[in-house]
């Protein structure tokens, strides 16, 4: 049986609603700086992360332009010797024909460095617009192929599925897309083809890169996304670095398949406008 507890009186009730009041006076108090302390705190560790990312980014730039006063030195030196042949006296014309073209052909070798390297240190900041992936394969196919040709090699566009719409920056897509081609077109023999599909059907479109080459070793696989690596003798090492750039900004992804001597499969995914839901709803 519970003890019997004697009513308060009007002084006690004031004395108790008082209390409750300072208390929650306190109380509010306390959350209040509390929660200045969090914003502080939040403020901090924004700063904090924000002087990491600077010092880390300052760290990829110095990289950046080290490896690209490495890589500019011998095309342009290169370069600097065709020109200097070419203002001997008494050059025959189709010397002098042969060494400009070496010049021209070391000079773009230099500005697709170049290009490389500004895309790479820019990222994607380019402007998003809504655009059809048809028109976009288009583009590209159309510039790959003069390049293939002058290596006797077929680049063969093919579109599974409806056109779909892709809301992405324009730019950045195609030189992700015309960096794929090139590397599969430098990875083929005269006669051999490339296959340029575009898949549409799910929540992602697939743009899929296939060729006949000597294929990628299971060691290089491993690195193939790493800025500057590169299995080759000339090339900035950056172009499957900028691919996958592009499809991390753009809330895609990269898969790669490939075995010695059987060529190599890369595919590139990304969202569709308005209906992309999750990663794992791709089976294109």
């Amino acid at each position: 049986m519970e003890p019997d507890i004697p009513p308060l009186d009007d002084q006690q009730l004031r004395e108790a609603f008082k209390l409750f009041s300072e208390t929650s006076e306190r109380l509010s108090g306390a959350y209040a700086e509390l929660q200045g302390q969090v914003a502080r705190l939040s403020a901090e560790l924004a700063a904090a992360n924000g002087e990491l990312a600077r010092r880390e980014r300052l760290s990829i730039l110095g990289e950046v332009a080290a490896k690209l006063a490495h890589q500019l030195r011998t095309p342009l030196a290169t370069a600097l010797l065709y020109v200097g042949h070419l203002a001997r006296p008494g050059l025959a014309e189709a010397d002098r024909v042969r060494f400009a073209d070496k010049t021209l052909g070391r000079l773009r070798y230099l500005e697709r460095l170049i290009q490389d390297m500004l895309a790479f240190v820019k990222g994607q900041q380019g402007r998003r617009t809504l655009f059809a992936v048809h028109a976009l394969a288009d583009e590209v196919w159309q510039a790959i192929e003069p390049q293939a040709a002058t290596l006797e090699v077929a680049v063969q566009l093919h579109r599974e599925g409806d056109d779909e719409r892709i809301e992405a920056d324009r730019q950045a897509l195609q030189g992700a897309l015309i960096n794929l081609l090139e590397n599969a077109v430098q990875a083929s023999r005269p006669g051999d083809t490339v296959t340029f599909t575009v898949v549409t059907g799910t929540a992602f479109v697939a743009f899929r890169v296939a060729d006949q080459g000597h294929g990628i070793a299971e060691a290089d696989r491993e690195r193939l996304f790493e800025p500057f690596f590169t299995t080759r003798g000339e090339g900035s090492g950056l172009g499957l670095a900028i691919v996958k750039q592009t499809a991390d900004a753009h809330g895609g992804w990269v898969e790669v398949e490939s075995e010695p001597g059987q060529g190599s499969r890369f595919a590139l995914f990304l969202p569709v406008a308005g209906r992309a839901d999750a990663k794992g709803g791709q089976d294109a």
